[in-house]
């Protein structure tokens, strides 16, 4: 049965984080094979903010956002997403958050070589078997500077701007948190740096929510808070980071 209860209660003035995880511990195996992923982990996301989360190999960055975006169950605590409680949710109730709270941005763009780029954006409203207004996909690919590119497969777009067109494809929805893995980690640096230039645009200019997962200090400093993993635990955080801070901390947990 899908959970009802509005989502817990903030102090007064605050405002209701977009994400929310509390106490969280997620593992794979069994017995002496079994591997702790998550051991523990709260955080939250507020609205209109972004986040990033780095960590050494292994640490449980990929897990946390897998068991954030409800792509993955948690074994143990809460996981609050626009109002909804993803550890009660049924399976239905998540099918239906993905196709309308959740946006998803990877590393891999993964486009329909076949489709064009409006024709790509405008998929995930397809498949949730919702109206296609093409305005809307109008709209949304002018928000990642493609208003141009319409009409364009992906062979003819750069890497950047097939990483635009995957993110204008996340965004199509108006999802409450974008989740972006390793959204710059297959872009040269300049596309790089245009792709996170408009990923704060969004966060500023039109208040969306990030959560991003990356390797690269120059990406997450791009965000206004940064949480380290190690181990499956938070065990630092920068609030509004510069890259040279965050490279450092990182080397740290990595040595």
């Amino acid at each position: 049965m899908t959970d009802l209860r509005p989502a817990p209660v903030v102090a007064s003035g605050a405002t209701t984080p977009a994400l929310a995880l509390h106490d969280v511990r997620r593992s794979y195996g069994r017995g002496a094979g079994t591997v702790t992923a998550l051991d523990g982990v709260s955080l939250e996301v507020p609205a209109r903010t972004w986040t990033a989360v780095m960590g050494p190999s292994g640490s449980g960055k990929s897990t946390l956002l897998h068991v954030a975006a409800g792509l993955e169950r948690a074994d143990q605590g809460q996981v609050w997403l626009a109002g909804h409680d993803l550890t009660r949710a049924s399976d239905q109730m998540l099918t239906r958050l993905r196709r309308s709270e959740i946006g998803f941005c990877f590393q891999s763009f993964n486009l329909m070589g076949a489709l064009t780029a409006a024709q790509n954006v405008a998929l995930p409203l397809r498949l949730g078997g919702r109206h296609v207004d093409k305005a809307r996909v109008r709209e949304v690919l002018a928000s990642v500077g493609l208003a141009d590119r319409a009409r364009h497969r992906p062979r003819e777009l750069s890497g950047g701007q097939q990483q635009r067109v995957a993110i204008a494809r996340a965004l199509v929805t108006e999802p409450a948190v974008l989740f972006a893995d390793e959204p710059t980690g297959a872009l040269d640096t300049a596309s790089a740096r245009s792709v996170l230039t408009m990923l704060r645009n969004l966060v500023d200019q039109r208040g969306q929510t990030i959560a991003m997962v990356t390797h690269d200090p120059a990406a997450a400093a791009r965000a206004d808070t940064v949480v380290f993993l190690a181990d499956g635990r938070i065990v630092d955080r920068l609030e509004r980071p510069d890259a040279a801070t965050v490279a450092a901390r990182l080397a740290a947990l990595e040595g």
